[in-house]
């Protein structure tokens, strides 16, 4: 594929934007992405990027990239992982539907919609409840306590797994796995060799680990995904073994890292601004609107990438089928020109059905718009309302609480935080 742009006026011989560009791009800008997002935003529309192709910075036009079948996501592993041949890649970057367009992605997304419904998340909302309610009030009696460690990871951890079928014993090693495959997203030539090495480990370890519990569910099924997912296939569906061991791969990462991530970034923005604690207090019914703007503050997928289908024109810039093109979901998530005041964060943002907010960017639009979206939601709002119920006080013990050096798929190590009971 050509990645680069036939457009030669997106050339950046600014120094300020090259270095907003190193930060955005590198793993010292984990901290704060947000000042080089806005610096490119401000400097333009569209910059060519040291990947070799262009980065959309607003709202209107990374939207209209992500909302419309003329750009393809089936290009992201050419773009993004150059070190891995096409004939390696469905064992290496096993993303089932997640990298597919029409029409195999409308098949399979369509397959796996039947073992992923509404009714299936909202049977989980008890479980989702129960275990909520102890990881609160493990964290209570602890007092202080690493947030990301005592609930971040632990609630979408579980609750994926449960969803999906894994066994407790096995939490640990798809835990890991899950780490090492969303630490890989990042574009290859950022990567060290040892992550290179662990994600490839990880890839081939889920595919094996998967397809064990494929055929255990085929001669004994459970009520689980994947017992509903080998079902489909059993039906005569086109659903192959190598399409559902990678689907079972996409939805345990998908469900597990980046919700873990929306959980911590999201909690450090709340301690950050107290009055939104306060807020939340006030008006316990907001828990239901607040993760939407919490992942708009802070998206758990920063950037993704898209490839013209056919001649097109963005943000002035003239791209020829097969360009590539980088959207900054970041920056389109605090775009003045669509959000109000967009650096603040507003757990009433999306509270109002008169005048509600935009939509924003954190789970992609169009037919790649998240599956998991409503149970990434539903998790961080009743975590939010066992917070309210049983404490009085919830404060970060840090000013800088580190980062992993994730650029893709962004969160927090550990999150130092002291909880005052109810």
């Amino acid at each position: 594929m050509d990645t680069t742009s036939t457009n030669t006026a997106v050339a950046e011989p600014d120094s300020a934007i090259q270095t907003a560009l190193a930060q955005l791009l590198g793993p010292e800008g984990r901290p704060d992405p947000y000042t080089p997002a806005r610096v490119l935003r401000e400097a333009g529309r569209v910059h060519q990027t040291p990947l070799g192709f262009p980065v959309l910075t607003r709202y209107e036009d990374c939207a209209a990239v992500l909302s419309t079948t003329a750009w393809s996501h089936s290009e992201e592993a050419g773009m993004m992982h150059p070190t891995v041949s096409p004939e390696n890649a469905p064992e290496e970057l096993p993303t089932s539907f997640l990298w597919m367009e029409p029409p195999d992605h409308t098949r399979l997304r369509n397959l796996v919609t039947k073992g992923f419904t509404p009714r299936m998340v909202t049977r989980l909302r008890p479980r989702i409840e129960e275990l909520t309610e102890q990881l609160v009030d493990k964290a209570v009696a602890a007092g202080e306590f690493d947030l990301i460690e005592y609930i971040a990871y632990p609630l979408p951890l579980i609750i994926a797994c449960e969803l999906i079928g894994v066994p407790r014993e096995a939490y640990g090693q798809v835990h890991q796995w899950a780490q090492d495959l969303a630490r890989g997203f990042d574009h290859d030539y950022t990567l060290p060799p040892e992550a290179l090495t662990a994600r490839s480990a990880a890839s081939r370890g889920f595919m094996g680990y998967f397809r064990e519990l494929l055929n255990e569910r085929r001669r004994d099924p459970k009520d689980d995904l994947l017992s509903v997912l080998s079902q489909v296939e059993d039906r005569g569906d086109v659903l192959s073994e190598q399409e559902l061991l990678a689907t079972c791969i996409t939805t345990f990462v998908a469900g597990h890292e980046t919700t873990a991530n929306l959980i911590g970034t999201g909690m450090l923005q709340l301690m950050r601004n107290q009055d939104q604690i306060a807020a939340l207090r006030a008006r316990p019914e907001l828990t239901a609107y607040a993760p939407d703007e919490l992942l708009r503050l802070e998206p758990s997928v920063q950037v993704t990438t898209r490839a013209a289908t056919q001649p097109i024109t963005v943000a002035g810039h003239d791209f020829a089928k097969g360009d590539g093109v980088v959207v900054l979901i970041n920056s389109a998530n605090r775009d003045p020109e669509v959000f109000t005041d967009p650096e603040r964060v507003d757990v009433a943002r999306y509270s109002d059905p008169k005048n509600p907010a935009k939509r924003h960017l954190g789970f992609s639009l169009g037919i790649h718009y998240c599956l998991g979206a409503p149970l990434a939601l539903l998790e961080m709002e009743i975590l939010l309302d066992a917070l309210i119920r049983k404490t009085r006080g919830i404060e970060v013990l840090t000013d800088t609480p580190p980062y992993k050096p994730n650029v893709v798929i962004r969160g927090l190590e550990s999150l130092p935080t002291r909880i005052t009971p109810a």
